[in-house]
């Protein structure tokens, strides 16, 4: 009983730490699916006679409101296409939606559910707050957009242009729009973006470029004059060690000879001294018979001959 009651425990534990393991990596997968930049897609619910123009046609921002870009020109370009993802909407628990209104710079504004007129739009927070910017999301399979929890999306035909708005009331847009409009059920599919080829780093300036070629011969001319003041530091205190050392060998051997004519120099100074002087103390006396007395210098380099 024991056994199997551990056993049970155990494997509860198992199985309760792989639940958890898988909660987080698709909560992982839902997060960077939603925060990724995509584009939208048009697809009709049914076939008609403007099914053919509508259909994986791709939505585009224009003035303030989205389109669906039904140009047939193959060099016209139509508003700017759709680039956006999901994003925690301020002061909210609900997700907003936002997009790309220009390439350079890279521009975000809110799109949102004109309050009255229920066409879809786009502006800063302050426009947005002033009428539906929330609730957005996207159904689990197809990644379809969907607002408020369900998928309202209409297109609507005003001139040469198709908008884009959203059957709040359910009842097709009466009374938003001139009677007879074609209006037509549509999907809004995010896709992913097409991949470009990245842009070449922008050219390095010629006066720049100078300016850093001569900071580095600057910087290497100073590292050199360090470099030799160094080298000549440590010969200086080289040559200073060595003539101390040879200094110091002459002294020593030299102190046999040194006391023999300290011997003499009191012989002398006994006997009158030399040169009729009285004494080697005398300030114009000397101790070497061959001249006068003459300072030594600070740092002798060789020890003054004895005769």
């Amino acid at each position: 009983m024991s056994n199997e009651l551990t056993f049970l425990v155990a494997f509860a534990t198992v199985f309760g730490a792989s639940e958890a393991i898988k909660h987080i990596q698709s909560d992982a997968r839902r997060k960077e699916h939603r925060s990724r930049k995509n584009n939208l897609i048009v697809r009709c619910l049914k076939s008609c006679q403007y099914s053919s123009i509508l259909e994986g046609r791709r939505v585009v921002l224009s003035g303030d409101k989205l389109y669906i870009d039904t140009g047939t020109h193959w060099a016209g370009e139509f508003g700017h296409p759709f680039a956006g993802y999901y994003l925690p909407y301020p002061d909210s628990s609900a997700s907003g939606l936002v997009s790309t209104i220009c390439d350079e710079p890279p521009i975000m504004n809110w799109i949102y559910v004109d309050r009255w007129s229920h066409e879809l739009k786009f502006g800063n927070r302050t426009w947005a707050d002033d009428n539906f910017p929330i609730p957005w999301d996207c159904s689990r399979q197809d990644r379809r957009l969907t607002f408020g929890g369900w998928e309202g999306f209409l297109a609507v035909k005003e001139g040469d242009f198709w908008a884009l708005y959203f059957d709040v009331d359910e009842d097709h847009l009466k009374g938003k729009v001139a009677e007879g409009t074609p209006v037509l059920e549509v999907e809004l599919i995010r896709v992913e973006m097409r991949i470009t080829k990245p842009k070449p780093p922008p050219p390095e300036d010629k006066d720049d470029k100078e300016k850093a070629v001569e900071k580095t011969a600057e910087q290497q001319a100073e590292e050199g004059t360090a470099d030799a003041n160094a080298a000549a530091t440590a010969a200086a205190a080289a040559a200073g060690a060595a003539a101390g050392a040879g200094a110091a060998s002459s002294s020593s051997s030299n102190g046999g000879d040194d006391h023999g004519a300290n011997g003499a120099s009191e012989a002398d100074g006994a006997n009158g001294g030399v040169n009729g002087h009285s004494g080697p103390d005398k300030a114009d006396g000397s101790t070497f018979p061959n001249g006068a007395y003459a300072t030594p210098p600070e740092e002798p380099l060789e020890s003054p001959a004895v005769d």
